[in-house]
């Protein structure tokens, strides 16, 4: 490059040939991308030339954005490379017009014949500065507009709830279920409306999970072929903790249901003459109290392996132990909202395992059977 020492500075800085090698990449990149998106698009599209297996289960795994994601990052290479074979165009020009300002600055004769090569090169500096902020600003413009971003926080969590609203729905349960357990330790009442729901929502994820063949096929996979991967024992965790969720619920609403049934019978019996609507309200005010009253007798059954574990100590400690489970069962769930590790998902379905057998299933085992055993006639 000339040293410009005539002019005592470079009006147009810039390396064309870089430049154009750059644009050289960006177009052969867009062109490649361009490939991909046509091939993606039509492996999704045109499901007649590709059958089976293989292609079932590739199309699963491919996103749902990915081909959009494809187009739009081979426009925004497309424009980049545009954009920059003018600049190209552009730093040629000014750098020729450079030269001759050098020239013309190298050849004064007075004072006068330099100042004005040097006012020529000032004019040139400032159109040059200006003309690469606005590729500068094109660029980015075309980045913001068209190249795909990595999605934030909140726009992740909220995918993951709508691609999965099964899992959504066991995760939330399992958060309440901590939220309840320790809001019941200072006030039981107010923990048992909280665990009532997430009951609730234990029970939607079942049914929502049972429905879905994507998450039955592991399991069955495993008991026919017996293929225990990563996705077998998720599946199966995730049914086990769905279910110890849920069978609680169920029962204390059964004996509510058995209490208010037998109230409206009652009811109708002493009172023939009445009309169903008194058995009617005599069996839902039996069926509210008796479910809400068996809701809070069975939280106080403990988990009986935490209460044999902990037999010496006092009853403080071992209700402060039995919410350790809860707490890693809401750590757990959250965890996979905030990471897409392979090792984190691995690791909360071990965490969830070992929860379910130790904590979550025999505790649900023995509040049920409090029921059922306070039920039997």
């Amino acid at each position: 490059m000339a040293d410009h020492a005539a002019l005592g500075f470079d009006p147009a800085p810039g390396d064309p040939a870089a430049v154009l090698a750059l644009t050289k990449k960006l177009g052969a990149s867009a062109q490649s991308l361009g490939e991909a998106s046509r091939v993606v698009k039509d492996l999704v599209s045109h499901s007649a030339q590709w059958q089976g297996e293989a292609a079932t289960a590739f199309r699963a795994s491919l996103s749902q954005e990915l081909p959009r994601y494809l187009g739009a990052a081979h426009t925004s290479l497309a424009e980049a490379a545009r954009r920059l074979t003018g600049w190209h165009d552009t730093l040629v020009a000014h750098r020729a017009l450079a030269a001759r300002y050098e020239a013309r600055a190298a050849a004064a004769k007075t004072e006068q014949d330099l100042s004005d090569a040097r006012r020529l090169a000032r004019e040139l500096a400032a159109e040059h500065a200006a003309a690469a902020s606005r590729v500068a600003r094109t660029l980015n413009a075309a980045t913001d507009r068209l190249a795909p971003k990595e999605p934030g926080l909140l726009s992740s969590i909220w995918h993951k709830i709508t691609e999965d609203p099964g899992d959504a729905l066991s995760n939330a349960s399992a958060i309440l279920g901590a939220i309840g357990a320790g809001v019941a330790l200072f006030c039981p009442p107010a923990g048992l409306a909280v665990m009532l729901v997430a009951g609730g929502l234990s029970l939607a994820a079942l049914t929502v999970h049972l429905a879905d063949p994507k998450f039955r096929k592991p399991l069955l996979d495993g008991a026919t072929k017996g293929e225990f991967d990563a996705d077998f024992w998720k599946s199966g965790v995730t049914l086990l903790g769905d279910a110890a969720g849920t069978v609680p619920g169920v029962a204390a609403v059964a004996s509510g249901a058995k209490a208010g049934t037998l109230a409206a019978r009652a009811a109708m019996t002493a009172a023939p003459e009445a009309s169903a609507l008194t058995g009617l309200s005599a069996g839902t005010t039996s069926f509210r109290s008796t479910t809400w009253s068996t809701g809070l007798a069975m939280q106080e059954v403990d988990n009986p392996l935490i209460t044999w574990t902990v037999r010496s100590t006092n009853p403080t400690v071992t209700k402060s132990v039995g919410l350790a489970a809860p707490t890693l069962g809401a750590v757990t769930a959250s965890a996979g909202y905030l990471s897409d590790s392979d090792s984190v998902e691995h690791a909360s379905t071990a965490v969830d395992g070992a929860r379910g057998v130790l904590d979550d299933g025999p505790s649900a085992a023995a509040k049920t059977a409090s029921v059922w055993t306070a039920m039997r006639p």
